[in-house]
């Protein structure tokens, strides 16, 4: 069992063998390779592990050694590591302990001498033990020497004040006497106070020297200490991160490689994964899987389906338009949709279109903190927080609401599916497909101004046409609608709601989204997702989307489910995870999405669907049998130097391009964004502040108007103190349930292109275009746009 060793090893020997380690109380002490050398104990599940997985390491300069009986003994470095462990006899387990102890003495002593070496530093500093009491013993003395010089120090300060006013003062009666007997006296005196002023200088100066002598001494030692607790730092949190990243890559590659039985006789198995076997395949590090208390399990699971329904034809499943599109050689989705339509498109003839730009000055390098400003605004709404453009990306929130048309095509595919099933995939798609362009992009958009608006007119490039504006400033809401050639349109109203906690800033967009298709008649709405920035305070910042999203036909009762999973260092699914199941009104599963929202999204058909045995929270989980995965949206990849241009993608860099014609209220107009965008941020903080004061007159001057408007004098006098307290705050007085404050704020506001009327799907009242913008445009007649840049 055990390999021959020498009664006592030496202590510079490295000592091998094989030990039986405790695990758990399942399976026991299993047997595993230790290897004893430069005063570190280190063990393997088998010699052939040597070369490239360690699974345990500890220090014996800080450890404690222990004997329990014949055969056990007990290694802890003081409660963060501890190894039970079982020799195979008496005589195996004492020459463990002689080479342990004699590695110990030698570690400890080694680390002495690297302490007692002044500027030198040991390569992994102590943290407990008899090393880490030297060395604190050592600090403290230092702290004690240098704190009694501060104190002399002191001593020596005050005392120069005191001869110093003492000197002074004689120096004035000096000049005050007259020539006389008296004068020696006065001299005399001169002398001596400024004796001791010469005196306490010299201690003074005595006790500097002394001071920056000690403080030079120690000053290279700390600062190297410091410089490899940096690098240890750094080398740790490389190591934590390229592990989670290989356990990633493993637990894909494993599920990649597991093969479930088609039939799937036995659902339970999806629920519990591949049982482990006991022994050597397996190791108490496999037990003790550590996950976020904030990740759900999954709600469904997906296996392969029967070879038997390749073979089907789509005539025993309802309400889908084909079912050969499915199979793994089959065409693409949505080419059967196409092949199916008879009305599809003929090829048009190609017309020159403009040619967009590609590029922005490069986002220049001015450092700002901004917890220095985010600190006194914890808890407050975003809107209400002046922030310089420092912060900004060169776009507004309009331009940004507008991105959502990047991956237009998908509904194009949708206008063009027969089945409101498929078409419900599509949508879907593009649901996820508006936050791709969110990964990267920490800089907040502009605030619009009260009617602001922006146009994205690509009806010669894309076939469709976007309109935004601002129809409310506090809250803040944008309305947006957007119609296509193809046969759909998009219209929206967005409010957002935004807390800063501290750490981290979420922004609860507020509103629905709905879809309409010409063809179908059929009606989608939506809502969206929180979206939360992370590290405001220290570290890179980094954006997730979580929060679920269904999306629903109106006219179907079709209802597509999509979970954004939050992001956890620790769960073992892809970051940024998204899935969904499409039903039927009668809640029967179709198809399943999955994917990510910054990469891609799939989707497979659903043949048949059972239930499983529960999750590890008590819920019962779905197992649907699925045909083979196709993929229905991938992001665009980024353009070339997307780094240094705020992380833009194509779309993006075209929204702030100036174009002729555009409604002089336009965000392409605005200034201030167009001198950040031309990287002359101090002018555009200027320019900011006097949009925002100009905002502000405007408002206080709409606000008089409906107080003179006021039928009573009760309400003009309510009007008049709530123009004084606007003036300071606009919600402090009254808040969004006064009468006066919906008065002077919305009602006394009309949207130029939008009409408030009421929704019969969502039951509330929305902005919706009421048309004249595009025929404005074609006439150059933008007298009714008011003057707000």
């Amino acid at each position: 069992m055990s390999e021959s060793k020498p009664p006592t090893p030496t202590p510079g020997d490295t000592y091998k063998g094989w030990l039986f380690k405790w695990t758990n109380y399942i399976k026991g002490y299993q047997r595993r390779w230790f290897v004893l050398s430069n005063g570190l104990l280190s063990y393997y599940r088998t010699q052939a592990e040597m070369g490239h997985t360690c699974r345990g390491t500890i220090n014996l300069a800080t450890a404690n050694i222990a004997v329990e009986d014949s055969c056990n003994f007990v290694i802890s470095n003081g409660g963060a590591q501890t190894y039970h462990l079982k020799a195979n006899s008496e005589v195996e387990r004492q020459r463990w302990i002689t080479a342990l102890e004699l590695a110990k003495a030698k570690a400890v002593d080694m680390q002495a001498n690297s302490d007692d070496s002044g500027d030198e530093c040991p390569a992994v500093p102590p943290t407990s033990g008899q090393g880490g009491g030297c060395r604190n013993s050592e600090v403290q003395s230092t702290l004690r020497t240098l704190n009694s010089k501060v104190e002399d120090l002191t001593t020596c300060n005050d005392l120069i004040v005191k001869h110093g006013s003492a000197l002074q003062r004689s120096l004035s009666e000096l000049e005050a006497i007259r020539v006389g007997g008296d004068m020696g006296e006065k001299i005399r005196q001169v002398t001596e106070r400024a004796t001791l002023f010469r005196i306490t200088s010299n201690a003074m100066i005595n006790a500097c020297r002394d001071f920056l002598s000690l403080a030079q001494t120690h000053s290279k030692r700390w600062q190297k200490a410091l410089q490899v607790e940096r690098d240890q730092r750094i080398r740790l949190e490389e190591t934590l991160e390229q592990l989670a990243k290989q356990h990633n890559h493993l637990e894909r590659a494993f599920r990649g490689a597991t093969v479930l039985p088609s039939s799937f006789s036995n659902p339970a198995l999806g629920s519990k994964g591949g049982a482990s076997g006991k022994g050597d395949a397996s190791d108490e590090d496999d037990d003790n899987e550590f996950f976020d208390a904030m990740e759900d399990p999954a709600e469904f699971i997906t296996v392969p389906a029967d070879p038997k329904y390749h073979k089907r034809s789509g005539s025993n499943v309802s309400g889908l338009s084909s079912e050969i599109g499915m199979d793994d050689q089959s065409v693409n989705f949505d080419e059967l949709s196409l092949a199916s339509n008879p009305e599809s498109p003929q090829p048009l003839e190609l017309e020159p279109v403009r040619q967009r730009r590609t590029r922005i000055p490069d986002k220049p390098n001015y450092y700002l903190n901004l917890w220095s400003i985010m600190k006194n605004c914890i808890g407050k709404e975003l809107s209400k927080i002046p922030m310089p453009v420092n912060f900004n990306e060169p776009l507004s929130m309009l331009q940004r609401l507008s991105e959502d048309l990047e991956y237009y095509e998908l509904l194009d595919k949708a206008a063009k599916c027969q089945s409101s099933l498929e078409q419900m995939c599509y949508v879907a798609a593009f649901t996820v497909s508006s936050y791709s362009t969110t990964v990267h992009r920490t800089g907040k958009p502009f605030n619009p101004l009260l009617g602001e608006t922006f146009e994205l007119d690509r009806l010669r490039e894309c076939g469709y046409r976007s309109l935004c504006e601002q129809v409310s400033h506090h809250p803040p809401a944008a309305a947006h609608h957007a119609f296509s050639e193809k046969g759909w349109s998009l219209r929206q109203e967005i409010t957002l709601a935004s807390k800063f906690r501290g750490k981290y800033l979420s922004i609860m967009p507020l509103g629905s989204i709905q879809c309409l298709f010409d063809k179908s008649n059929n009606h989608y709405s939506w809502k969206k997702v929180t979206t939360t920035v992370h590290n405001i305070i220290v570290g890179k910042l980094w954006i997730d989307q979580s929060g679920e999203i269904d999306v629903v036909n109106h006219r179907t009762g079709d209802r597509c489910h999509l979970k954004f999973a939050p992001y956890s260092y620790f769960s073992r699914d892809v970051p940024r995870k998204v899935t969904g199941v499409v039903t039927d009104k009668e809640g029967k599963a179709h198809y399943v999405l999955s994917g990510t929202w910054d990469e891609k999204m799939e989707f497979s058909r659903v043949m048949q669907s059972s239930k499983g045995e529960n999750g590890t929270e008590g819920k019962q989980r779905t197992v649907y049998q699925t045909l083979k995965a196709k993929e229905i949206w991938t992001k665009n990849p980024l353009p070339e130097g997307a780094d240094n241009m705020y992380f833009f993608s194509s779309l993006a860099l075209t929204l702030n391009e100036p174009e002729d014609g555009v409604a002089p209220t336009d965000s392409r107009r605005r200034p201030d964004q167009r001198l950040m965008e031309d990287g002359r941020w101090d002018e555009a903080n200027a320019e900011k502040q006097r949009l925002e004061e100009k905002q502000r007159t405007t408002r206080r001057e709409r606000e008089r108007e409906a107080v003179k408007a006021a039928s009573s004098p009760e309400e003009a006098e309510a009007g008049e103190t709530g123009t004084e307290a606007s003036e300071v705050s606009d919600e402090t007085s009254h808040g969004p349930s006064h009468p006066h404050y919906l008065s002077a704020h919305q009602d006394n506001y009309q949207a130029l292109w939008f009409e408030k009327l009421d929704d019969p799907v969502s039951g509330e009242v929305l902005h919706v275009y009421k048309g004249g913008y595009w025929e404005a445009k074609d006439q150059g007649s933008w007298d009714i746009c008011p003057d707000i840049f």
